[in-house]
């Protein structure tokens, strides 16, 4: 199947679709200008004083950073706090609110994604099932109780030169200890995962009620495979984009290179009426 081929076969299952399954990795916020930290060059490119330190991604999405170099963790984690605040969702987000209207049962959104871009895009907050957590909720570093709570209200500033928090860190309520983001780290025994616990337990019943689903994958990669392989269980209509690793596997949807906008753009005028 050629190029135009993929592109008319994904046309055809969205427009007889009744519900959407849009599943998301990294290289969807790209396109807002959202680093994906691809490998570490991509990593230092972003955070170049975390080069000088020595540190590697991994490193840093731990929680130990909190504990041996706190500031420089909430550095990390603050500077990509604001910036997600501050970034507007690219167009294809309004492409896929504009199908989700569409459909009798709406979508549902299952990302590995922190940012919240989906939500600031419109989606309810409740069709959106982040496997990660997410990065304006905070926990107790010891997890001292299963309480989360949301960020607002702390605006972190950080020194861009040393990557490390200026200002008050934020603290647990409960114990006084330091708070960390609520999102899942690399050996991360601690992470809260209730919040995202409940919000899979409502995808599950969402799908359930869906008898013609469509899945859109966006920007989801194979070195971390959670989001590829959510898709792949709720198959066989699977639309792969993705710009380098859009391939599927036979009878398991179709893929298209090229990055979230650009093809969600291009799909939606093929949906338009004539």
């Amino acid at each position: 199947m050629n190029d135009a081929a993929h592109f008319e076969q994904a046309s055809e299952w969205i427009r007889h679709a009744d519900g959407l399954l849009i599943t998301a990795g990294a290289g969807m916020g790209v396109d807002s200008g959202l680093p994906d930290f691809r490998g570490p060059e991509g990593f230092w490119r972003a955070y170049p004083a975390l080069r000088r330190h020595g540190f590697s991604f991994e490193e840093m999405a731990n929680p130990e950073g909190f504990v041996r170099h706190p500031r420089l963790a909430w550095g990390f984690y603050g500077h990509r706090l604001a910036l997600y605040r501050a970034t507007a969702p690219h167009d294809g987000f309004h492409v896929l609110k504009r199908w989700d209207a569409r459909m009798p049962h709406g979508a549902f959104v299952f990302t590995s994604n922190v940012d919240g871009q989906f939500q600031r895009a419109g989606f309810a907050p409740e069709r959106v099932a982040e496997c990660h957590g997410a990065i304006d909720s905070l926990q107790c570093i010891d997890a001292c109780t299963n309480d989360i709570w949301s960020a607002e209200g702390f605006d972190p500033i950080v020194d861009e030169t040393r990557c490390e928090l200026v200002n008050d860190m934020p603290r647990c309520p409960h114990c006084g200890a330091l708070a960390r983001p609520n999102i899942l780290m690399f050996g991360d025994w601690h992470w809260i995962g209730t919040h995202t616990a409940q919000q899979e337990q409502r995808l599950a019943a969402w799908l359930h009620g869906v008898t013609s689903l469509v899945v859109i994958e966006l920007g989801a990669g194979r070195a971390l495979p959670t989001v590829r392989r959510f898709s792949e269980r709720n198959g066989p209509r699977v639309i792969r984009i993705n710009p380098r690793e859009h391939a599927t596997a036979p009878g398991l949807g179709v893929g298209i290179a090229g990055g979230a906008r650009e093809t969600l753009m291009r799909l939606d005028r093929m949906l338009q009426p004539i």
